[in-house]
C-alpha cells in the first residue's frame, strides 16, 4: 500500500461539530489532536468516529489513506504544535471565541490557517483583538462535518488571497467543497436560507397548520430531494420549461407580492409553543435514540450521495473528484492491483455478510479497471471499442463483511483475440483470500454490436502483459464448475 507522511489537524471543541471535523481529517489519513475540558470528549468523539467509520469509505470505491493518529490533550499548546489546519469548533459566544483565538494564536504555526466553525460571526468581527487576523477565517460546516462535503469559506481583507486559496486547496484534499463567500455577512449564505424555511415552519406549527412531521414530510418527499441535485435556481429553471429562467420569473415572480409568506416577523417563543413543537418532535422521532437517528441519517445520505456519484452531480461530484484523488495500492505478488475499497453496509444481505452479487460488481470494477490498465479507456469506448463479459464464475471462500477493506489483484490469462480472460482474487487486510471470480469478456465493434479484434495500443498492451502474466502458476479454482 502506498504510504504518505500524515500531516497534523487540531480540533479545538470536541462536541458534535467538532468531532464530525476530527472524523473527516482523521478518515482521510491525518493525525488529529484533539482540545476539549470536557471529561467527556473522548466518549462522544469516539462515538462519532464510530458513525464515521461505518459510513464515510462507503461513498468511495477506492480505500480511503490509512487513518491517522487521533490524541486528546489539556494543554492548549501540545495541541496545536506543527498543525497544518486549526479549526475552532467552540459554542456561539463571541467573547468565547475571542479568548479561545487568542490562546490558539500564542502557540499556533504562523503559516496555518484557523478556521472556526461559527454560523453566524463574520471573520472581521473574530478577528478582533487578535495578533494575526489574516489567520482566522470562517470555515462552516454541516452537519456531519464527515459526510456533507459543503464548507462555508469567508476570509476578511485581511486575509492573504494565496494562503486562502491554500487553505481552500487543504480542505478540498479531505473532500470537502469550499464555498467562498465572496462578502462577509451574517450568517453567511445556507444558514440564512435555512433561517428562512426555519421561520416558517415556526408559523405553520404556531398556526395549527401542520405538525412538525408533516413540514418534514413536504421537504423529505418534495423539493428536498430536487434540491439535492439542483438546489434552489437551477429546480426553478427547469420550472420555468422550455423558455427557461425569464419566463419563470415571469410567471411566478407577482407571487413574491402576495401575503404568502411570514418572513419578516416571527412568532414569540412561548413556553406553550416550545412545549408544543418538544412533544411534536417526540412523537415523530422519539421512538429511536441520537445514535439511532444518526445511522439512519448516514444511510440515507450514503445511498442518496452514492446514486448522485452515478451523474457527477451535486455531491457526487465532489466526492469523485476526491476519490480520483486518492492513492492506489501498489502490486501484489507482482500482479496489478485493481479494486482497493471498504464495503458499504448497503451490499450486506440479511445474514449480516456481503450479498453474492457484490463480489461480481467488484470482480466488475476490477475488468474495467484492467480494461483502463491496457488502454480499453472511456477514449477507446468513445472511439467505438470495449470489451463485454460473457461468463463469470464466483468461488466464495469467506465471509465478507460491511466495513471490511478488500483488495483486488487481476491476473491476465489469456489476451490473444477477441477473448479477455481475467481471474481476480479477493483479498482482506490480513491477505486472506475471500473470494476469486474467473470472468470471459469478448472484445466488441460498438457499432455493428459484434464481436472483433482489438487493434492498436491496446493489443500491443495485452501482449506485453502476456508475457509478464504467463510465468505465473495458474490459480487453484481456474476452470472450476459447478458439479
Amino acid at each position: 500500500m502506498s504510504m504518505t507522511a500524515n500531516k497534523k489537524a487540531a480540533i479545538i471543541g470536541g462536541g458534535v461539530i467538532g468531532g464530525g471535523w476530527a472524523a473527516r481529517f482523521l478518515l482521510n489519513g491525518w493525525d488529529v489532536a484533539v482540545f476539549d475540558p470536557d471529561p467527556h470528549a473522548e466518549r462522544k468523539i469516539g462515538e462519532v468516529l464510530e458513525n464515521a467509520r461505518r459510513s464515510l469509505p462507503a461513498l468511495y470505491d477506492r480505500a480511503l489513506p490509512i487513518e491517522g493518529e487521533l490524541t486528546f490533550h489539556d494543554d492548549m499548546a501540545k495541541a496545536v504544535h506543527g498543525a497544518a489546519w486549526i479549526q475552532e469548533s467552540v459554542p456561539e459566544q463571541l467573547a468565547l471565541k475571542h479568548k479561545i483565538l487568542a490562546q490558539i494564536q500564542t502557540h499556533a504555526p504562523s503559516d496555518c490557517m484557523i478556521g472556526s466553525s461559527t454560523s453566524g460571526f463574520k471573520p472581521s468581527e473574530l478577528q478582533q483583538g487578535s495578533i494575526y487576523p489574516g489567520q482566522i477565517v470562517v470555515a462552516h460546516p454541516f452537519n456531519p462535518v464527515y459526510l456533507l462535503p459543503l464548507i462555508e469559506v469567508v476570509p476578511s481583507a485581511a486575509t492573504d488571497a494565496n494562503v486562502f486559496e491554500a487553505g481552500c486547496d487543504l480542505l478540498r484534499s479531505v473532500g470537502l467543497k469550499p464555498l467562498v463567500v465572496r462578502k462577509e455577512i451574517d450568517a453567511h449564505i445556507a444558514d440564512r436560507l435555512l433561517e428562512a424555511v426555519w421561520r416558517e415552519g415556526l408559523w405553520l406549527v404556531h398556526d395549527g397548520v401542520a405538525t412538525t412531521e408533516e413540514i418534514d414530510d413536504a421537504i423529505r418527499f418534495g423539493f428536498g430531494l430536487r434540491w439535492a441535485q439542483m438546489g434552489l435556481f437551477e429546480t426553478y429553471r427547469i420550472a420555468g420549461g422550455e423558455a427557461g429562467m425569464e419566463h419563470f420569473i415571469g410567471q411566478f415572480g407577482p407571487a413574491l407580492k402576495w401575503p404568502w409568506t411570514k418572513l419578516m416577523d416571527v412568532p414569540e417563543l412561548t413556553p406553550e409553543l416550545t412545549a408544543r413543537i418538544a412533544q411534536q418532535s417526540d412523537d415523530q422521532s422519539g421512538h429511536m435514540s441520537i445514535r439511532e437517528l444518526e445511522r439512519l441519517r448516514d444511510d440515507n445520505l450514503v445511498g442518496m450521495m452514492r446514486a448522485l456519484k452515478k451523474s457527477s452531480s451535486g455531491a457526487g461530484g465532489t466526492i469523485n473528484d476526491h476519490e480520483a484523488s486518492l492513492p492506489k495500492a501498489d502490486a501484489i505478488d507482482a500482479l496489478p492491483v485493481t479494486v482497493d475499497r471498504q464495503i458499504p453496509q448497503s451490499w450486506t444481505d440479511y445474514n449480516g455478510h456481503m450479498n453474492e452479487a457484490h463480489y461480481v460488481e467488484i470482480s466488475a470494477q476490477a475488468s474495467d479497471c484492467f480494461m483502463e490498465m491496457i488502454g480499453a479507456d472511456a477514449d477507446y469506448i468513445a472511439a467505438g471499442g470495449s470489451y463485454f463479459t460473457v461468463e463469470n464464475h464466483v468461488c466464495y471462500l469467506d465471509e465478507i463483511n460491511a466495513g471490511d477493506r478488500i483488495t483486488v489483484s487481476t491476473q491476465l490469462i489469456k489476451g490473444a483475440g477477441k477473448k479477455l480472460h481475467l481471474f481476480h482474487r479477493l483479498m482482506t487486510e490480513q491477505g486472506k483470500v475471500a473470494a476469486t471470480v474467473e470472468t470471459l469478456l469478448l472484445h466488441v465493434d460498438l457499432k455493428s454490436r459484434r464481436t472483433s479484434e482489438p487493434g492498436g495500443l491496446v493489443a500491443t498492451n495485452l501482449a506485453e502483459m502476456s508475457l509478464r502474466h504467463g510465468g505465473f502458476a495458474k490459480p487453484e479454482q481456474l476452470g472450476r464448475a459447478i458439479g
